[in-house]
C-alpha cells in the first residue's frame, strides 16, 4: 500500500548533466515554446477599438488604422474595416491589385440600435485640405461601404490617374468642396456604384477621364457633372436635386450613355412636387453641343413638375418630351411623369423607394451597358406581377437606383453540428422566399460567431463554420433587405455544443522546475505561488486551435503537504485540485486542461515549496481521433497465475489485439503499480519506440498507486517499462480507446468541482462520508441543459480524503455491473487522487463505489465530458 509517511521517496530521473533533454518527438510531433507571428491571410482586419499595437491585421491582432493596412495590402486581399470610433485619417491608396485580384477596402457596416456605419475623414484643422480617401496612380482597387468626408474644400474621395477603380456603396456629401467625389487625372474605367450622395456637392468626372460608370446611386440635392470625359455611362441612378441641374455633360464628351435614371428636379414633397422659383435652373439632363455625338439618352423617368427643361440638348431646351423625341430621335422610351418616390433617411445612408404605381416599375432597359447586377440596397431585380413588363431585355428591371420588392418569408435554420468533416464544424442556414420573380438572391445577413471578435456580412443561405475550440458554439445573426439601413427583426442567437478529437503523442517532457525546462530557473515553486507553462504551438497546431491538452503532472520534493492546481491562463483560480502531496513525496497525476491562450498555470497551494515536472501526452483539436469509452476491463494483472512481476529495468509489451478494434490510435489505461520492492518509475510509451524521458507512475517500495495513461497504440500494442532496480507488479484496466471507428468527441468543462462530500460545495449532494454514491454529469451550464448533447463519458479528477480505513475507489457507468477494477487506491487517513474517464450510464450518471469497510470523503473535479458525434 502507499506509504505517505516515508521520508525518502522516488524521484524522476535526470539525464546526464544539469539540463534535462526533451526526448525526440514522434514524426511530425513538435512542441514550440516561442510564439510565432500570424501570417497575413486573404483578409486583413482594422479596428480602432480592438486593435493591437504592432498588429499584423489578423483577427487576433487588427491594425489600428486603415492607412496601416493600405501600406501592406496586396492583390487579392480584402481589408475589413470594423465599426468603432470615427477613423480620423486621410487614407492614401498607393498599392495596386491586379485585374483578376483587386485590393478591396470594405467597411463592415451592420445592425445595432442604430445600424453602424464606418466613418472615415478628418476634422478641419491645421493639416489643410485632405480627402478621406485618395486613390492616386494605382489600378485595381475597390473602396466599399464607407461614410467618407473630406476636410475643408477637399473631396471626400479623389481618384487621380488610376485605372479599374470601383467606388461601391459609399456615402458622401460635401458642402464646401466643389465635388464630393472627383475622378480626374486621365483615369480610366472607374465605377461609382450603389453610392449615396447626401446634400451638398455631387460627382465630378474631369477632363481626360475615359470609360467612367455611374450606376445604381442616389443623389440628394446634388448631381453629376461630366467634363470632357468621353464614354461616360450614367445608368440606373436616382437624382433629387431640389431645383438644380441633375446631369450636366459639358465640354467635349461624346459617347455618353444616360439610361434608366429617375430625375426629380422639382421642389416640395416628392409625392406632391411643385414648380421651382427659377425653372430654368432645374434642367434634368443637359448635354453640350460638343458632347451630342454618339451620346444616347433613353429609358429615363423625369418629373416635369419643376417647370424647367426636361433636356438641354446642344443649344436647345425641351420642356416637352414629344418635342425632344421628334427633334433628336432620343428618349423614345423616356417617361415624363410623377415617379412616386419616397425618401428614406436610414441612419446617414439615405435612399429613395418607388411605389408600386410608379411608371419606373418593370420599365427599364435591362440590356443597357453598365446596368448594375443589384440595386443600391444590394437586392436583385424583381418582377411585380401586377405591373406590365415594358422594359427591354428581361422586361422587369426598374428605373432608378432601387428596385421595388415583393413580400418575403424568412426561414431560419439554427446552428447545428455538421455531419462529417471536422468535429468542430457547424452549419447554419437562412433562406428567403419572395412572392415575386427575381434574377438573384434577396437580402443579406450580419452574422457573428462566438469564437470570433467581429461580425461578417454574408449573403442569405446556408453557411458552414469551423470553431477554433470545443465547447458552447453560438452564432448571432440579423437579416436585412436594405443593406443594413434597416434590419429585419431583432438579432437572433442559436447555440449548440461541439467537441474535439484527440491526437496522442509519444510522451514529451515540457516542464521540469529542477532543470529550467519550461521555466527560467531551477528553483521550486514557492508557497502559494505559480508558474506559467507556455505551449503556443503543439504538433504544428497553434494554441488558438487547441481545445485542451493532456499532461502527466508530477509533484516532487515538497517541503509541506498541499496540492497543485493546473488551470488555463486567463481564467479565475478554480476550486479544483490536480495533484495532492505530503512532505518529501513524489506523486504523479494525469490532467486534462482546457486551452485558452496558449499558457497554463500551475499553482502550489502548500505553505512550502515543491518542484513540478510535466510530460505532454496529447491534445484535443479539430483533427484527431474520436473516442469510445467502455466499462473498465482488466487487460493485465501480473499477480495472476501464470504471470510474473516486472523484473528490474525491463520492459514488456501489452498486446491489446482483440480487445480494441483495428485502426485504434490510442488507448486509455488505468495503470496500477503494486508491491514494488524498490523506488522507481513506470513509463508507458508507443510500441516499438525508445523509452522516453518521461514518467507515468512514480512509486516507492511497498506502495500501491494508480495513474491514468493515454498512450498511442502501434499495431494494437503499447510498451510498459519498469524504470527501477527492483521488481513490481502491474495492473492495467482498459477504459476506452481513440480511433478504430470511435466517434465520441471531447468538450472541455472545467476544472470545476462537481462533488465534495465534506459539505464544501454542491447543492443536494451527499454531505457525509460515503460507501457508494451516484454522480450526475453537468452540462455546460444550467440554462443550456436542454440544448446540449447528452454526455457519453465524463473526464474528472477523483480524490479520496480522510478515509477511515484502506480501500479502493471504483468509478463505472450508472446501471452497469460493478467491475473488477480500481481508480484510486488509498490508505487510512490519506488524501489520494487519480484522473479518470468514465462512461456515463443511466440518467447521465456515473457510480463511485468505495470498496472499503470504512468511510471516506470524496471530491470530484470535472475537466470535461464526451458527446456522440453529429449524426
Amino acid at each position: 500500500m502507499r506509504r505517505s509517511a516515508m521520508a525518502r521517496l522516488a524521484l524522476l530521473p535526470l539525464t546526464a548533466g544539469a539540463c534535462l533533454v526533451v526526448p525526440a518527438a514522434a514524426v511530425g510531433a513538435t512542441v514550440v515554446r516561442a510564439p510565432e507571428p500570424t501570417a497575413a491571410g486573404v483578409e486583413l482586419h482594422v479596428s480602432n477599438t480592438r486593435c493591437v499595437t504592432g498588429g499584423d491585421g489578423s483577427l487576433a491582432a487588427p491594425f489600428c488604422t486603415i492607412s496601416a493596412a493600405a501600406a501592406v495590402a496586396g492583390p487579392g486581399q480584402v481589408v475589413l474595416v470594423h465599426p468603432g470610433t470615427e477613423y480620423r485619417e486621410s487614407v492614401v491608396i498607393s498599392r495596386s491589385g491586379t485585374e483578376g485580384a483587386p485590393i478591396t477596402f470594405r467597411a463592415v457596416n451592420g445592425p445595432g440600435e442604430a445600424p453602424t456605419v464606418v466613418k472615415v475623414g478628418k476634422r478641419r484643422g491645421a493639416g489643410g485640405n485632405e480627402s478621406a480617401f485618395t486613390v492616386r496612380g494605382v489600378h485595381d482597387v475597390v473602396l466599399d461601404g464607407f461614410r467618407a468626408s473630406g476636410e475643408g474644400t477637399a473631396e471626400a474621395v479623389l481618384v487621380d490617374g488610376s485605372t479599374r477603380i470601383t467606388l461601391d456603396r459609399l456615402v458622401v456629401g460635401e458642402y464646401d468642396a466643389p465635388a464630393a467625389v472627383r475622378i480626374t487625372g486621365a483615369s480610366q474605367d472607374v465605377t461609382m456604384s450603389r453610392g449615396a450622395f447626401t446634400p451638398g456637392s455631387g460627382l465630378v468626372v474631369d477632363p481626360g477621364v475615359r470609360g467612367a460608370l455611374v450606376t445604381a446611386s442616389t443623389f440628394t440635392q446634388s448631381g453629376i457633372t461630366v467634363r470632357d470625359a468621353p464614354g461616360t455611362k450614367i445608368v440606373g441612378n436616382t437624382l433629387e436635386t431640389d431645383c438644380t441641374l441633375a446631369i450636366d455633360v459639358t465640354g467635349t464628351s461624346p459617347g455618353v450613355s444616360i439610361r434608366n435614371n429617375i430625375l426629380e428636379t422639382a421642389t416640395g414633397p416628392l409625392s406632391d412636387a411643385v414648380a421651382c422659383e427659377m425653372p430654368s435652373e432645374a434642367t434634368a439632363i443637359a448635354v453640350s453641343a460638343g458632347s451630342v455625338a454618339q451620346t444616347v439618352a433613353d429609358y429615363n423617368l423625369i418629373e416635369p413638375a419643376s417647370g424647367g427643361p426636361l433636356y438641354r440638348w446642344g443649344a436647345t431646351e425641351y420642356t416637352s418630351l414629344p418635342e425632344f423625341v421628334a427633334a433628336t430621335g432620343h428618349g423614345r422610351h423616356d417617361i415624363a411623369a410623377t415617379p412616386w418616390l419616397s425618401a428614406e433617411p436610414a441612419y446617414e445612408r439615405p435612399y429613395y423607394k418607388i411605389a408600386r404605381q410608379s411608371p419606373a416599375v418593370d420599365s427599364a432597359d435591362a440590356t443597357a451597358e453598365g446596368v448594375s447586377r443589384t440595386d443600391l440596397l444590394d437586392n436583385p431585380h424583381s418582377d411585380d406581377p401586377d405591373a406590365p413588363n415594358t422594359g427591354t431585355g428581361s422586361g422587369y428591371h426598374d428605373r432608378g437606383a432601387v428596385e421595388a420588392q415583393g413580400p418575403t418569408t424568412v426561414t431560419e435554420v439554427p446552428v447545428q453540428r455538421k455531419v462529417g468533416g471536422s468535429s468542430l464544424d457547424v452549419t447554419v442556414g437562412i433562406s428567403v422566399t419572395t412572392a415575386w420573380r427575381t434574377d438573384g438572391p434577396l437580402g443579406k445577413v450580419s452574422r457573428s460567431w462566438s469564437d470570433e471578435p467581429f461580425r461578417r456580412i454574408v449573403p442569405l443561405g446556408p453557411e458552414e463554420h469551423r470553431f477554433h475550440r470545443a465547447g458552447k458554439a453560438c452564432e448571432t445573426h440579423q437579416v436585412t433587405f436594405t443593406d443594413f439601413r434597416w434590419a429585419y427583426g431583432a438579432p437572433k442567437t442559436s447555440c449548440t455544443v461541439v467537441g474535439a478529437t484527440y491526437t496522442a503523442l509519444a510522451p514529451q517532457r515540457v516542464l521540469d522546475t529542477r532543470s529550467a525546462l519550461g521555466v527560467p530557473g531551477t528553483v521550486p515553486i514557492p508557497a502559494n505561488s505559480e508558474v506559467v507553462l507556455a505551449l503556443p504551438r503543439i504538433n504544428g497546431v497553434p494554441a488558438a486551435d487547441i481545445s485542451a491538452i493532456v499532461l502527466n503532472v508530477t509533484a516532487t520534493a515538497p517541503t509541506t503537504a498541499g496540492f497543485l492546481r493546473v488551470y488555463p491562463d486567463g481564467t479565475t483560480l478554480p476550486d479544483a485540485s490536480t495533484v495532492n502531496f505530503v512532505p518529501g513525496e513524489t506523486v504523479p497525476n494525469l490532467v486534462t486542461v482546457p486551452m485558452i491562450n496558449g499558457n497554463l498555470r500551475i499553482r502550489n497551494t502548500a505553505s512550502g515549496t515543491v518542484h513540478v515536472v510535466a510530460d505532454l501526452q496529447g491534445y484535443y483539436s479539430a483533427t484527431g481521433s474520436g473516442f469510445r469509452s467502455v466499462a473498465p476491463l482488466r487487460v493485465l494483472d501480473t499477480r495472476d497465475a501464470g504471470n510474473s512481476a516486472f523484473a528490474p529495468d525491463t520492459g514488456r509489451t501489452l498486446d491489446l489485439t482483440g480487445r480494441i478494434p483495428s485502426g485504434t490510435t490510442a488507448v486509455v489505461l488505468n495503470m496500477t503499480v503494486t508491491g514494488p520492492t524498490t523506488n522507481g518509475v513506470l513509463t508507458v510509451h508507443p510500441y516499438g519506440s525508445a523509452v522516453p524521458t518521461a514518467s507515468n507512475l512514480n512509486f516507492v517500495a511497498g506502495q500501491t498507486i494508480p495513474n491514468l495513461v493515454m498512450v498511442p497504440v502501434v499495431d494494437g500494442k503499447v510498451s510498459i517499462q519498469n524504470v527501477s532496480s527492483g521488481r513490481t507488479h502491474v495492473v492495467v484496466d482498459l477504459a476506452g480507446w481513440f480511433g478504430g471507428g470511435a466517434t465520441d468527441v471531447f468538450v472541455p468543462f472545467g476544472p470545476r468541482r462537481i462533488l465534495d462530500t465534506r459539505g464544501a460545495a454542491g447543492e443536494g449532494w451527499p454531505q457525509a462520508p460515503i460507501t457508494s454514491t451516484g454522480v450526475p454529469v453537468p452540462y455546460l451550464d444550467p440554462m443550456f441543459d436542454k440544448m446540449a448533447p447528452k454526455p457519453t463519458a465524463v473526464v474528472a479528477n477523483l480524490t479520496v480524503t480522510t478515509p477511515t480505513k484502506a480501500g479502493v475507489l471504483t468509478a463505472y457507468p450508472n446501471g452497469s455491473g460493478q467491475p473488477t477494477a480500481s481508480n484510486v487506491n488509498y490508505v487510512a487517513g490519506e488524501t489520494a487522487s487519480n484522473h479518470a474517464i468514465v462512461g456515463v450510464g443511466e440518467d447521465e450518471n456515473i457510480v463511485l463505489f468505495n470498496n472499503s469497510s470504512g468511510y471516506t470523503h470524496l471530491i470530484v473535479d470535472q475537466a470535461g465530458y464526451f458527446i456522440a458525434a453529429a449524426s
